[in-house]
C-alpha cells in the first residue's frame, strides 16, 4: 500500500495547527497515522527579538532522521509536505526555475531528491525546531 507523508490538522476553528504524519494514502486526513513526525503551526508569530530581518516565522519542529528514513523507503510527500521537508533542507524543492531559461522543472521523485546530510545544514541536529528561519508571507498549499 502507498505510504504518504501528510499534513493532519489540528487546533480551533480559524486556529490551525497540523501534525506532520506517515500514513496510508487511502485512509482519512484525521485518522490514526503510521507515525507523527513533527508539527507545523501556520499563524504567523511576531519577531524574535534581535532579529534583523524583522518578519513575522512559522514553527516547524520535525524529526529529521524518521523523514529521511520514511522518504528513503519510498514514502510520498504532499505538495504542502514537500515544501516543509524542502525548507528544512531534506528534499529539494519541487518546483525550481532554471537560471539561463526562466522553464519550471519538477522533480521526479522525494526519493532522487533527497539532499545528503553533507549537503544539508551541518548545524541541524536529529530533532530540530526551525521557528527561527523566516517564512514567506503566502503559505497557500
Amino acid at each position: 500500500m502507498v505510504v504518504r507523508i501528510r499534513l493532519a490538522r489540528f487546533g480551533k476553528k480559524h486556529a490551525p495547527f497540523y501534525n506532520i504524519v506517515v500514513a496510508h494514502a487511502r485512509t482519512a486526513r484525521n485518522s490514526k497515522p503510521l507515525e507523527v513526525l513533527g508539527t507545523y503551526d501556520p499563524s504567523p508569530k511576531p519577531p524574535k527579538p534581535g532579529d534583523t530581518y524583522g518578519r513575522p516565522w512559522k514553527e516547524v519542529k520535525l524529526d529529521i532522521s524518521r523523514a529521511r528514513y520514511w522518504v528513503g523507503v519510498g514514502a510520498q510527500p504532499s505538495d504542502t509536505a514537500w515544501r516543509l521537508l524542502s525548507m528544512i533542507g531534506i528534499l529539494e524543492p519541487q518546483y525550481r526555475v532554471l537560471q539561463r531559461q526562466g522553464q519550471v522543472v519538477k522533480a521526479n521523485t522525494a526519493a532522487k531528491s533527497i539532499i545528503s546530510p553533507s549537503k544539508a545544514t551541518s548545524g541541524l541536529s536529529d530533532a530540530v525546531e526551525a521557528s527561527g528561519r523566516p517564512v514567506g508571507e503566502d503559505e497557500s498549499g
